[in-house]
């Protein structure tokens, strides 16, 4: 694809393999000065923003050979350059201004997806997406969730008014369905307006360089992106054997957990122990301390427990996190060196956690984030386990003081991206890459090139549309659309109070899910108390068994689908849009393809066998009655169990591996 620019007057052409997509002129952009005020509370975040100057950028002047162009404004120059498929556009002379207005064409039936992870939507035309990283779901969304449902009002389908959600992992990042993308390097809190049928306005809080991407097709458009955000590298091995079973509370809990799994066929694969450092009980549930040690009181053995688990081809999994608990030792050790992230007093600043206080360590002190790696290569890797939890990344306050001297507000959406890039570098320079893999909930523009696996956060434990089961399909979707192909979720949700409480049917539904997703791993919840876990019952033994072994069946497709996603930036988890031009493809956020020749269709509605499918212009097998379909929409069954899934007709390696199971 051929990028060229023709000056005209005093405006600039911008052509695409001879086309004309875009004429640059005085009411394409414009700068101004502004200022945030940000109240966080429990990494929640209310802003205000008042701009006190916007003013259009006036072109006085342009200079271009065809394949760059420099435009003379009032206040400095701009620079656009022409990168093969995309357009990187930069500024020079803007030091004054700290706000930036670009406004793109919109056209009619044009769908947008990105900005980041999206529980609620896919397609976000028609909404305003603030793109800054926060805590996904708060106290007082719970608090209103649980009031209604003791008032017996109870609606699955009741969706908050967009605005009023946050995410973990905000991007900086679109894809039109018109086959280009638009990609920021800012670090400043951004907005995009996609309300407007004629145009869409972006907004971001400092002058800073970007880029507009075109594709022939949207494999295209994948690589264009992740060649700046970075790709994923290839997951261990052993992930694909089986499942990833949660639990906690203890060795003897674990030694139990792994002859459960032995006697019911569960291809454990693994065990994940998130309490591995210590458990701690809150009000709001079992919570963990965090002290980055082993807790040889609650785990006993455990350095010798995970030997033997690994004799057995089994791998233990802990967690880890970059705040440090007060009332631990390895906080007293970062307040006395100075590595806390500080107060304006000069004061540790402790952020509240649910119930509790907690301090920060701070990236941008080099020997606080070399402390903390040398903690994560003695404590976890030497130690034994194969993986981790690297959770949070989003509370950075932007009322703190960091080491470096950096504006907080200019690096609050970086952190989670440097809590990612400290964790990469402890596998790379222990030589750990590809056999130890992390999974993180929180992001932005640099977490692709570093985090090894994405994970959905803390979703309810129910089937509500916002926040429980369904939630995560457009959210890994949105994740695959922003560059970060590998994503997953945990089996049955996290969130659970009072009776917020996970069902043996929604564990079921949510396993059936995971067994198509690049990993399939538990969480016993906030409240394990409350949620069935995976040994409920015969059946959902029985239940975990089957998936379990279809994951296991599926490991060739997944590795293949995983070494493209690490080669190209095209996810494993993909919009149906991708290769079927259609309607209903575009607007389609609660089924997927699991790499290019499955279609996988959860069942995201309590208390039903059966699921409404869309299924694309092609043909189709049924994975579980071998009945062959057209491209249109069925009423398919779908008991536990039998989670609808559609295998292309013509993909020889799908069928054989899940038609032979």
């Amino acid at each position: 694809m051929l990028i060229r620019f023709e000056k005209e007057h005093s405006k600039l052409g911008v052509f695409l393999d001879d086309k004309r997509i875009y004429t640059v002129d005085d009411s394409s952009l414009a700068v101004g000065i502004g200022e945030n005020s940000f109240k966080m509370s429990h990494g929640s975040f209310k802003i205000h923003d008042t701009v006190l100057l916007k003013t259009a950028v006036v072109i006085k002047g342009i200079e271009t050979n065809g394949r760059s162009a420099t435009l003379i404004t009032r206040f400095g120059k701009i620079f656009l350059e022409a990168q093969n498929s995309r357009i990187k556009v930069s500024f020079e002379g803007f030091d004054e201004y700290n706000r930036l207005f670009l406004i793109l064409p919109a056209k009619e039936n044009e769908k947008v997806y990105g900005s980041g992870e999206i529980f609620s939507e896919f397609n976000i035309i028609g909404e305003r997406a603030n793109v800054w990283v926060a805590e996904h779901i708060n106290a007082i969304q719970i608090a209103k969730k649980l009031i209604k449902q003791v008032g017996g009002i109870k609606n699955s389908k009741r969706k908050q008014a967009f605005k009023k959600y946050e995410t973990y992992y905000a991007q900086p990042t679109f894809v039109s369905s018109r086959k280009y993308y638009y990609h920021s390097l800012t670090t400043a809190r951004s907005s995009f307006d996609f309300t407007n049928n004629g145009y869409h306005r972006i907004k971001t809080d400092e002058i800073a360089p970007f880029y507009i991407g075109f594709g022939r097709n949207f494999e295209e458009i994948m690589q264009g992106i992740t060649e700046l955000v970075g790709r994923q590298p290839e997951l261990p091995d052993w992930v694909y054997d089986g499942q990833i079973i949660a639990t906690q509370g203890g060795s003897d809990r674990l030694r139990r957990a792994n002859e459960i799994a032995k006697d019911n066929d569960l291809n454990a694969t693994g065990f994940w122990i998130q309490d591995w450092e210590g458990r701690r009980i809150t009000a709001a549930g079992k919570q963990l301390f965090w002290n980055w040690e082993w807790d040889s009181e609650l785990y006993p053995g455990l350095d010798s427990i995970i030997k033997d688990f690994n004799a057995q081809g089994k791998k233990v999994l802990g967690y880890i996190n970059p705040f440090l608990a007060v009332e631990k030792p390895l906080y007293k050790e970062a307040s006395e060196k100075g590595y806390c992230v500080k107060a304006k007093d000069g004061s540790d600043y402790l952020v509240t956690i649910t119930t509790f206080p907690a301090a920060m360590v701070d990236f941008t002190n080099p020997d606080a984030y070399n402390w903390l790696k040398n903690i994560i290569k003695k404590n976890m890797i030497e130690f034994g386990l194969s993986g981790w939890m690297a959770d949070f990344g989003e509370y950075l306050p932007t009322d703190c003081v960091l080491f470096s001297g950096e504006d907080p507000e200019l690096v609050h959406n970086t952190w989670p991206a440097r809590w990612a890039r400290l964790n990469r570098e402890v596998l790379e320079e222990t030589g750990k890459l590809g056999e130890i893999m992390f999974f993180t909930r929180a992001g932005y523009s640099d977490t692709p090139r570093y985090s090894t696996m994405m994970w959905c956060g803390d979703n309810h434990t129910d089937f509500s549309i916002d926040f429980g089961l369904p939630s995560v399909i457009p959210a890994m979707l949105s994740l695959s659309v922003c560059g970060f192909g590998l994503s997953h979720s945990d089996i049955g949700g996290y969130t659970s109070f009072f009776n917020l409480r996970r069902s043996e049917e929604l564990y079921m539904r949510w396993c059936e899910m995971n067994a198509f997703t690049p990993i399939m791993r538990g969480h016993e919840g906030l409240n394990p108390d409350l949620n069935a876990q995976f040994d409920a019952s015969e059946a959902v033994l029985a239940h975990g068994a089957k998936m379990a072994r279809i994951h296991k069946a599926l490991k060739p497709y997944l590795k293949e689908a995983v070494k493209y996603n690490s080669q190209t930036g095209v996810g494993v988890i993909r919009p149906l849009f991708f290769y079927y031009d259609e309607e209903k493809a575009y607007n389609e956020c609660y089924e997927y393809l699991l790499g290019r020749d499955i279609l996988v269709a959860p069942v995201i509605t309590q208390g039903t066998d059966k699921r409404e499918v869309y299924l694309p212009n092609d043909e189709w097998i049924h994975l579980w009655s071998k009945r062959e379909y057209k491209g249109g929409t069925y009423t398919v069954s779908a008991p536990i169990g039998e989670i609808p899934v559609f295998i292309r007709k013509n993909a020889e390696k799908a069928i054989k591996l899940l038609m032979e199971d």
